[in-house]
């Protein structure tokens, strides 16, 4: 059918909801709106779901999640490991609770256990939960740090990661295999509690969580002992982080936490933010404000799902606050943990840490100074947590820290996804340690680069939205994959990786070799002296992102160095 006989279908067919019709019915004379939320059925792709909310194919609702729940229940089903159940957690976008429920009765009707988090989670906790309840999969109904309009919904497997190849691909088939809502199942929410198939779960996994996560802490001495000096300030960004960050940096002693009012309870309007991602300074607006008050060591911000964190740290020099990066902060407590790990005579015996390609090369000469193997992925926290996975069932590694640059990292193995509540910890107490020697973050971040030289990364995104939008992401991709630049501005291309196709071309000789790694739409430049660039579609916005990385001398060369590249980049497009 076509966009506008699916239109109709949803508007007259009695499957769907009165609510559902008049939101339809509010944009008949509006056919450019009619084609955007029915011109396809939202891509349920290797991570789940995520779309905006409304009615439509092309749309986040009660429908498509009850769709892609009905998948997922054919493919456990012909695993034949639905007497294992499904932990479900969710965050506070809107719809979430209604979300959860839908997917967990459509569980209960193809006679699936759903065990369901009586309140919002996050993200890593349910990671968690899957693994000590014994789960065959997992759901999270988050959309993580995209604005306030967008849900989603994303998959775990028994492992507590996201699902990797070939699981991915099948429970993908699994879902578009379904043809029509009439081979959809639900039932009564009573009859599924009655049936032994609808369990609600809570403070017993809490507990849990946050006793694996202490496991973590390195030095207790050092945290009781600073305790009473380090000050403090953290923004749950209106989600799930607020009630186990205080909790857990209460338990451990800190005494100096302050939480940011305005954006302390969990809302899903975001009425304080533009856009929930740490990763944006404006984020920080009001946690900055309290910092100055209160003379702050560190500020700190989960994203709404609590797998993402941003840091701000005082500069002694000027008494202002610095902006960390991802791969700043995770570099931070790589070399703290690999540091004070060899220090305690802790480190595992063939220590391991993960990162993906598009993360800082300083993991390179970190990894090395302490005799650490490292692993690069592809982009996507679930490849760390598969690595995980491997070490243990071949015994040929033991994971000590795996990060990405999008301010995600994991500390211990109690989750198999990145973990903002445990990096938070890990955090406060890097700074208790580093205030015990008279220092701040930044002081530390300052060594590290005397250490191993100037690394900077950033990021260069065009968005592009709607049909057209998506044409034109894929003729850039095109481009760049069919004739390679030779350079970007003065940095001549030595390597050319096309993961899509699994190659390395030597742009010298003409040599190839393969990538090692599955086949995915990214493309990887060399470049001389530890620079490179690399192009990747987002995989649940639509834009398509350029990641960038220098190595310079001092801060400030590196500065120019990364500003140049990016102009190269943007003249080559």
């Amino acid at each position: 059918m076509g966009y506008m006989e699916d239109y109709n279908f949803w508007l007259n067919d009695a499957y769907f909801d009165r609510d559902t019709k008049n939101e339809l019915l509010a944009i008949r004379e509006d056919e450019k709106e009619i084609e955007d939320r029915f011109y396809r059925e939202l891509e349920f792709g290797t991570g789940g779901l995520r779309g905006v909310i409304g009615a439509g194919t092309n749309r986040m609702n009660l429908y498509t999640v009850r769709k892609a729940t009905q998948g997922l229940a054919n493919f456990i089903l012909k695993q034949g490991t639905q007497a294992k159940g499904v932990a479900i957690s969710y965050d506070n976008r809107r719809m979430s609770p209604e979300f959860s429920q839908e997917a967990a009765l459509c569980l209960a009707a193809n006679g699936i256990k759903a065990y369901i988090f009586e309140s919002l989670r996050p993200t890593p906790e349910l990671s968690f939960a899957v693994r000590e309840l014994g789960c065959t999969a997992g759901i999270m109904v988050t959309a993580s740090h995209n604005p306030p309009e967008y849900n989603g919904y994303k998959v775990y497997w028994e492992d507590g990661a996201q699902v990797t190849a070939p699981k991915d691909v099948e429970i993908i088939g699994e879902v578009q295999a379904i043809k029509g809502f009439d081979e959809v199942k639900t039932m009564d929410k009573d009859a599924a509690v009655a049936a032994g198939l609808y369990q609600v779960i809570g403070k017993e996994i809490d507990d849990k969580f946050i006793a694996q996560l202490k496991k973590q802490i390195i030095h207790p001495d050092v945290i009781a002992e600073m305790a009473d000096d380090i000050k403090i300030v953290y923004t749950p960004l209106c989600g799930t982080g607020n009630v186990p960050v205080k909790r857990i940096l209460s338990e451990l002693g800190f005494k100096n936490v302050y939480v940011v009012p305005e954006q302390e309870n969990p809302g899903p309007n975001f009425t304080t933010l533009d856009y929930p991602n740490p990763e944006d300074p404006k984020a920080f607006t009001y946690a900055l404000a309290l910092a100055k008050e209160k003379d702050a060591d560190i500020v700190l911000a989960t994203d709404p799902d609590a797998d993402r964190l941003g840091v701000y740290a005082k500069d002694r020099s000027t008494g202002e606050y610095v902006a960390f990066t991802g791969n700043m902060s995770g570099m931070l407590l790589a070399e703290y943990v690999l540091r004070e790990k060899s220090a305690t005579g802790t480190m595992p015996a063939n220590p391991a840490m993960v990162t993906t390609i598009v993360t800082t090369n300083m993991t390179f000469p970190i990894t090395e100074s302490y005799g650490v193997k490292l692993i690069e992925v592809l982009t996507g926290f679930k490849f760390i947590g598969e690595q995980i996975k491997w070490f243990e069932e071949k015994g040929t590694n033991e994971y000590v820290f795996g990060l990405e640059e999008s301010y995600g990292c994991l500390i211990g193995t109690h989750a198999r996804d990145k973990d903002a509540i445990v990096a938070v910890m890990s955090l406060c107490e890097v700074a208790a340690f580093c205030k015990k020697q008279g220092k701040t973050l930044w002081d530390m971040m300052l060594d590290l680069y005397e250490k191993y030289g100037y690394f900077k990364e950033t990021q260069y995104t065009i968005t592009l939205k709607g049909i057209d939008g998506s044409r034109q992401i894929a003729e850039i991709m095109n481009k760049l994959r069919e004739n390679p630049p030779k350079a970007f501005g003065d940095w001549k291309v030595m390597k050319f990786r096309d993961y899509q196709t699994d190659r390395i071309m030597d742009m010298e000789t003409g040599a190839e070799t393969t990538t090692g790694l599955p086949k995915s739409n990214v493309l990887y430049f060399e470049l001389p002296d530890n620079c490179w660039c690399c192009a990747r579609p987002s995989g649940t916005e639509p834009k398509i992102k350029f990641y960038m990385g220098v190595k310079g001398i001092s801060i400030e060369d590196a500065e120019t160095k990364v500003a140049e590249l990016t102009e190269a980049l943007k003249a080559v497009l």
